[in-house]
């Protein structure tokens, strides 16, 4: 083959380089020889608890109907998000994920001649799509591990198109309070779109972060993500959605896929909005699963970055690289998190209470190794 098919594509996406998920249990058990039911993966934030009985009913139910496309529309789960949220069903964008909402977004409203505006050590999908269409990405340097929004603010020019704000943010845990939220909305032109990814809102059990729903009345250019795959556990059925105003609304349906979130996770998200003694059980379990990885790390010497997530950065004084990879080797996944310009931190999911201590314990070992 002669033809280099790369030197075809975007500039953006040549430039690019692939999204690099957290190792898989079944990858390592091969690579080092390790049997897969003792290894303990805390990468990915996922929820430690599986799926609720109600969920894995109602994706039984719907198996019947395999053959079927799912309602394109999502008409029944738009139905009970409004209700629950407080919002109409024509401001609601589902999604593959709610990364499936940012890359919509992106895709919809910005191209080579825009802005898109981040913060340092923010999610790594807002540089992604924004180098993917062409646009120039403004990083803007963070305060205290988090979101400088009077930086960002500031950062605003005429060819601003998008600003991208995770609260809480990952990989940082950190979280932006509600004084702050509402002082930058105030300044961004309406022309600008503010993306607020609450992907974690659901772990939230403080007043001091705000909720993004009660700012969308008064923005018409604020768009609002959130997930299924973290508290209500259903990371495998990537579901999410984004809240809006109709019209912005309107523009992402225009790009969205035909039938791009699937029957199964369609009646598996259902099934989640009305469990709610799941979703109670999931904020116990992360609270107190923090405090266990908080007072392990407080033992050992090693301070973190406080998080209103369900994962906290532990900062290892060192290159965490070496830290990650002799982990591995003792069956604990984490997640290296150099890429987000954090070399000495490794981001560690909360389990559950054997799994974190799993991973306390194998961190002092390994680090008593040297």
């Amino acid at each position: 083959m002669t033809c280099d098919f790369l030197a075809l594509a975007r500039p953006g996406v040549q430039k690019l380089s692939p999204y690099v998920p957290g190792k898989p249990v079944e990858e390592l058990a091969r690579e080092f020889g390790l049997q897969a039911e003792h290894i303990v993966k805390l990468a990915s934030n996922e929820n430690p608890m599986g799926p609720s009985p109600a969920v894995k009913a109602a994706i039984a139910a719907a198996l019947v109907e395999l053959t079927r496309y799912p309602d394109g529309n999502g008409f029944a789960l738009k139905q009970v998000l409004a209700k629950r949220l407080g919002v109409a069903t024509a401001g609601i964008t589902l999604g593959n994920g709610s990364n499936d909402i940012l890359e919509l977004v992106t895709r919809a409203f910005v191209g080579p001649e825009h802005e898109v505006i981040f913060s340092d050590h923010a999610f790594a999908v807002y540089p992604i799509v924004t180098q993917a269409v062409g646009a120039k990405a403004v990083s803007v340097p963070a305060k205290d591990w988090g979101h400088d929004l009077a930086a960002m603010a500031a950062a605003i020019t005429e060819t601003t198109r998008l600003i991208f704000i995770a609260n809480p943010n990952n990989p940082t845990g950190t979280w932006i309070e509600r004084a702050e939220l509402e002082a930058f909305l105030a300044k961004v032109p309406e022309q600008v779109i503010v993306v607020l990814d609450e992907a974690y809102t659901e772990y939230v059990e403080t007043d001091d972060v705000p909720n993004g729903m009660d700012y969308l009345a008064q923005y018409p250019n604020l768009l609002v993500s959130r997930t299924f795959s973290k508290a209500y556990g259903l990371a495998a059925l990537r579901v999410g959605y984004g809240v809006s105003s109709a019209q912005i609304a309107d523009a992402l349906n225009r790009v969205r896929q035909p039938f791009n979130v699937n029957s199964l996770a369609l009646a598996a998200a259902l099934a989640a909005l009305e469990d709610e003694a799941y979703l109670i059980e999931s904020r116990r379990i992360n609270r107190l699963g923090m405090q266990q990885l908080e007072d392990g790390c407080a033992a050992m010497g090693l301070s973190w970055i406080p998080s209103r997530g369900n994962f906290l950065a532990i900062d290892l004084g060192r290159e965490a690289a070496p830290i990650f990879q002799a982990l591995l080797r003792e069956g604990v996944i984490v997640r290296p998190v150099a890429n987000y310009g954090m070399p000495n931190h490794l981001r560690v999911t909360v389990g559950l209470p054997e799994e974190n201590q799993r991973f306390l314990d194998a961190l002092k070992l390994v680090l008593h190794r040297g």
